[in-house]
């Protein structure tokens, strides 16, 4: 992956669209230095989640949201991409690989990072806030951070007459909420990261799994079922073992999700008297993609991660119905209690579970 021309073709998206008028990014990076210190106090209160030390904001324009994440998936994928170097480097095609020239040997690193930057370019129209999750010793400066996106969030704002303070505010307790999850359980963090690792690592191993997988996902299509629909162009590739460990990572992401729009509505009560409708306009905003948009959302699974949101506040509502919230926070005691994808779809069975196991109850 040449990461260098991922971001200068992201660049290229980018810069192909226009700011929203009156844009102010100091203005907003101040408003929102307010607002999320208020939003960690309001999703402790609602959560019992204690995070390690206090949330930072970053205001940052659609190119930093891009270079933010580049920066991630680098860490995120630096030890699969070692192992598969080194692997490479066994292998009996290794002496010819290492003769072709230059030129044409960069060019698979070239064409992937176009991809990339393309596809980080176009998603990064769309996103307002992210928590950063990744950490490494470099750069603490820029790490472990809350980020908006600026002109995306004023666009909005500005296209459906939202007030201003309460929907940043209403953004601010989602994302704040990821950062709790992910600082305040202290094993949540290497359990995501070794789902990930898991879920890449046959690739790693032996590259000759993608044609394999592609032989799959036709006998799927042939027989009626779409591989898209759970993980996107990950669901169409994936190995039988990476399957497995994608359905554990959506699972995660779905608690994750669910538990993040629950306490944004019982966080925000009532501090943000608007969090309906913008709950509303958003979900029909993008309920509306049609075309060419929505196929792209298919392949990158961000209609799969839709569902989670749904799919995880209908797990969440369940378990605290069933045993109220003490019963759901003992979804953070370790990764044992995590539910499966099949028990979000039926917590009926994970409530089952953790009932009856002695070794869980």
């Amino acid at each position: 992956m040449d990461w260098g021309t991922a971001e200068r073709v992201a660049g290229w998206v980018v810069r192909r669209q226009s700011m929203p008028a009156g844009y102010r990014p100091d203005a907003l990076q101040t408003q929102f230095d307010e607002l999320t210190r208020e939003a960690e106090g309001l999703v402790v209160a609602a959560t019992g989640l204690e995070p390690a030390g206090p949330a930072r904001a970053r205001v940052t324009d659609r190119l930093g949201w891009v270079r933010a994440n580049v920066g991630s998936m680098q860490r995120l994928l630096a030890p699969t991409l070692e192992r598969y170097e080194a692997r490479r480097k066994q292998s009996p095609f290794a002496p010819f690989l290492a003769a072709l020239p230059p030129q044409l040997s960069g060019f698979g690193r070239t064409a992937s990072g176009a991809e990339v930057g393309a596809l980080l370019g176009w998603m990064s129209q769309r996103v307002l806030g992210q928590y950063d999750l990744l950490l490494t010793d470099e750069f603490p400066e820029d790490q472990d951070l809350v980020y908006y996106v600026g002109p995306n969030v004023v666009a909005m704002e500005q296209r459906y007459g939202f007030a201003e303070r309460e929907f940043r505010l209403w953004l601010a307790l989602h994302e704040v909420t990821h950062r709790c999850q992910f600082t305040a359980v202290p094993w949540l963090r290497d359990h995501f990261v070794s789902l990930v690792d898991s879920g890449l690592e046959p690739f790693a191993s032996d590259p000759s799994h993608m044609a394999d997988s592609l032989k799959r996902a036709a006998g799927e299509w042939r027989a009626g079922r779409s591989p898209l629909d759970d993980a996107g162009v990950l669901g169409l590739i994936a190995t039988p073992a990476q399957r497995e460990a994608l359905q554990r990572i959506q699972a995660l992401m779905s608690l994750l999700e669910g538990h993040g729009d629950v306490t944004m509505d019982r966080a925000g009560a009532a501090a943000v008297p608007g969090a309906e409708r913008f709950a509303r306009v958003l979900h029909d905003r993008r309920q509306s993609v049609r075309g060419p948009t929505k196929v792209l959302q298919q392949i990158l699974g961000i209609e799969a991660k839709m569902r989670q949101y749904a799919e995880g506040e209908k797990f969440v509502h369940a378990v605290e119905v069933a045993g109220g919230p003490e019963l759901f926070n003992s979804v953070w005691r370790g990764p044992e209690w995590l539910p499966s994808l099949a028990e979000i779809r039926d917590p009926a069975v994970w409530l089952s579970r953790v009932g009856a196991s002695p070794a869980l109850g």
